[in-house]
């Protein structure tokens, strides 16, 4: 059999199946262990307690699914047509979602493609084992996409390319083909520290070094407690998720649109005004998320979400209205409704609020000069 061949014609099944890349690696990830340990013992992962288990299926992909001795890693491009970057946060009275969010779930997707890839290389040389993982499972998504040389891992943490940015999810394909496999590309970050710099809440902490428990994605996402007092102004109108970090990386002005209809906005998301997304009740929250990475948040921590943007948007009558409406019915929600009642009466123009609006402003002008396309 001709491995290096296979390997070629893997790479141009990928994007036969709509991947904008391919590539191979070994499994070998024992150099992650010390870094990966560090940073859950220095509580960095927050309340994501699975972060905590698993460790030696982690750094062991062959334990994970047996006779593993090669991965191939994947990546699709997500970002969509109207990204509307600096619009959405500029405008206060609308809630700002992750631009990964905006359409379908990716994860069904792209497992189904990573099977049919499965199932294409099983057809050419008989017998496989193969099994398919999107971000589902004791993965090193991360490092595997860089060993295969998908891109090198930025100080924000994420994977980038130099042809597409970061936009992108990333999938993986264990199999049992002692595959050829593909080279690293070096980091090209050099001394650029504007994801640093531009972090709302200074969640990145080092290269590659980001503690969770800062960070605004985690707080919207994984976090279901009260937010800490300390991020709440930060968090601004974001409602699911951050970009900023990606925003202003120079290596997104080469970003791709997706070719996916999956992840372009849903109609639902036409209107991200604060009050309508406000009013949803579960039942409403439930069908409008449907099939959307969103819905396992739940009801009430997007209800909180809103409120804080709620509280950090200018006063509108119609905010006092339905968050005292909405006392009451749950302890988590009323600390965050008090707060922003108590903002939204005050209209406090403290040095603090001045700084993260400066910030904010600064983000919003990097966004309309250097991604004109999405802005």
């Amino acid at each position: 059999m001709d491995l290096e061949k296979l390997a070629n014609d893997i790479k141009s099944w990928a994007k036969e199946l709509g991947f904008q890349k391919a590539g191979i690696s070994d499994i070998a990830l024992e150099d992650q262990e010390a870094s990966l340990t560090r940073w859950i013992e220095a509580g960095y992962h927050g309340e994501m307690a699975w972060m905590e288990s698993n460790q030696d299926l982690r750094i062991h992909p062959d334990k994970l699914h047996p006779n593993t001795c090669r991965i191939i890693s994947v990546r699709m491009n997500y970002l969509p047509e109207d990204a509307h970057f600096a619009s959405n946060l500029e405008d206060k009275h609308t809630g700002y979602i992750s631009r990964y969010a905006l359409g379908r779930d990716y994860h069904k997707l792209i497992r189904n493609q990573l099977k049919k890839l499965g199932q294409k290389i099983e057809h050419e040389v008989g017998t496989l084992g193969y099994r398919p993982f999107v971000d589902s499972a004791p993965v090193l998504e991360r490092p595997l996409a860089e060993k295969a040389g998908l891109g090198w891992t930025g100080k924000h943490s994420l994977i980038l390319d130099q042809e597409a940015g970061s936009w992108f999810f990333l999938g993986e394909l264990f199999i049992d083909l002692p595959l050829p496999v593909d080279k690293a590309v070096e980091n090209q970050c050099g001394k650029c520290t504007a994801c640093v710099t531009s972090c709302p809440t200074n969640a990145i902490l080092e290269d590659g070094v980001v503690d969770a428990r800062r960070c605004i994605s985690y707080l919207t996402i994984e976090y279901d407690g009260i937010i800490p007092e300390e991020f709440r102004d930060a968090i601004g109108n974001r409602i699911y998720g951050c970009d900023d970090c990606q925003l202003v990386c120079p290596w997104n002005r080469f970003s791709k649109l997706s070719p996916q209809a999956d992840f372009q906005r849903r109609p639902v998301f036409k209107d991200l005004d604060l009050t309508t997304l406000l009013t949803w009740d579960e039942a409403t929250f439930l069908k409008n998320m449907e099939g959307s990475a969103i819905r396992r948040i739940g009801h009430q921590q997007w209800q909180r979400n809103i409120i804080i943007a709620m509280g950090n948007a200018s006063f509108k009558q119609a905010y006092v209205v339905l968050l005292e409406q909405l006392k009451g019915h749950s302890t988590l929600l009323d600390v965050h409704i008090d707060w922003a009642l108590n903002k939204l009466h005050a209209q406090i123009d403290t040095p603090l609020l001045k700084k993260i609006d400066i910030r904010n402003q600064r983000l919003i002008r990097i966004v309309q000069k250097g991604l004109t396309r999405d802005s």
